[in-house]
């Protein structure tokens, strides 16, 4: 079964600006350096044709990651979200009751999760187990180590 991403409307059009970008100017910078790589000769001990061929494998590999993102894509209608309960695009105050610590989450699609800015994918054990929930319910979540008791302090739209 094929993935289903939550995204904004602006994250959507970010992505087709970067596809955009890669199919041209990307392609044409990588074909230019196979090129060049090829005019030094014998392929087969020639490390700057493995290299652009490499960037050309990862690059085809993001372009293929883009255009499946965006066809997989549902586009978040962020004015209709209500704070009551937590939802993709929303942010949420929780204490994390296991590590005596107060996190502010923002849940995103997994394409744009982040975890260095706190931006915490809707399908991770985080982020699944606090969707639908409210002000003061408390969730636990599956950790490595046992268990995680997170209580939900605020939901709001950034």
């Amino acid at each position: 079964m094929a993935e289903e991403y939550v995204l904004p409307q602006k994250v959507i059009e970010q992505l087709k600006e970067e596809l955009k970008e890669l199919r041209t100017t990307g392609r044409n910078e990588v074909a230019e350096k196979i090129k060049e790589a090829k005019s030094f000769g014998d392929l087969s001990e020639n490390s700057e044709y493995d290299e652009a061929k490499s960037d050309q494998a990862k690059l085809e590999a993001r372009i293929a990651e883009i255009e499946y993102t965006i066809s997989h894509a549902t586009v978040l209608d962020e004015s209709a979200l209500s704070t009551e309960r937590v939802h993709t695009g929303l942010s949420v105050k929780v204490y994390d009751r296991t590590f005596d610590e107060t996190v502010t989450y923002h849940l995103v699609g997994a394409p744009q999760a982040n975890p260095m800015e706190n931006k915490i994918s809707d399908e991770s054990p985080v982020g699944r187990e606090l969707l639908g929930h409210m002000v003061g319910d408390v969730v636990t979540v599956e950790i490595p180590t046992g268990y995680d008791e997170i209580e939900i302090l605020e939901i709001f739209k950034d």
